[in-house]
């Protein structure tokens, strides 16, 4: 009964194969990092062999290419990279894991892994950090352009008030100054000196508003 429940499902190529990583990356100054690790799961009920293929195998050296895993684990494939040349800095090379299960012999599914050489294991943190770099200028210039018309609004220009108490400021200015004869303004209008000197403080400090406005 079990086998006609799960026979629909172990339809050739289209079983699906839990393989990790998908992407190796060897540093050519780094001998840490010719050696790497796939980790093949098996969250099936059923036991699966397992196939590892390469398009490039005189480069690679594959520990247990091929083999079995029991239902509900894993087994882990070491391959190790041994031609490590300038020749090969940046050409990607494929790996495929096929599976079947151990009573048959057709593929049930396939898995591809790419695999890329590089000379140095500080590029890509500086592609990294150059990532970042632009990804956080990119934040801050869409957080300036959405500010921008609230700025805008906000500092329209200066306010009504600012405005009347320089106006003020500017006629005290102009009164005459108290001790002043032959004015034709009314005595009550003449300010004193320290008046005058209020008056051009507070002038001063509203010119500074309207000029950050």
């Amino acid at each position: 009964m079990q086998q006609q429940k799960r026979q629909p499902e172990l339809v050739e190529g289209n079983l699906p194969v839990f393989l990790f990583p998908t992407e190796l990356i060897f540093y050519a100054d780094d001998q840490s990092t010719h050696k790497q690790v796939l980790t093949l799961y098996n969250p099936y009920e059923f036991a699966l062999k397992f196939k590892v293929l390469c398009t490039t195998p005189n480069k690679y050296v594959v520990v247990d290419a091929a083999g079995a895993v029991k239902p509900q684990c894993c087994v882990d494939i070491v391959i190790r990279h041994r031609d490590v040349r300038p020749c090969h800095y940046g050409v990607i090379d494929k790996f495929r894991l096929q599976v079947s299960e151990q009573s048959q012999r057709k593929a049930l599914g396939r898995k591809e892994v790419i695999a890329t050489l590089l000379p140095a294991a500080k590029e890509p943190k500086e592609e990294e950090e150059k990532r970042i770099t632009e990804h956080l200028a990119e934040s801050i210039f869409f957080e300036q352009t959405l500010c921008q018309p609230e700025n805008r609004i906000s500092s329209s220009g200066p306010s009504l008030l600012t405005m009347f108490l320089g106006i003020v400021c500017i006629a005290a200015l102009m009164l005459p100054t108290l001790g002043e004869g032959g004015s034709l303004v009314p005595l009550y209008l003449h300010l004193s000196v320290n008046q005058k000197l209020v008056a051009a403080y507070v002038l001063g400090l509203i010119t500074m508003v309207i000029l950050r406005t």
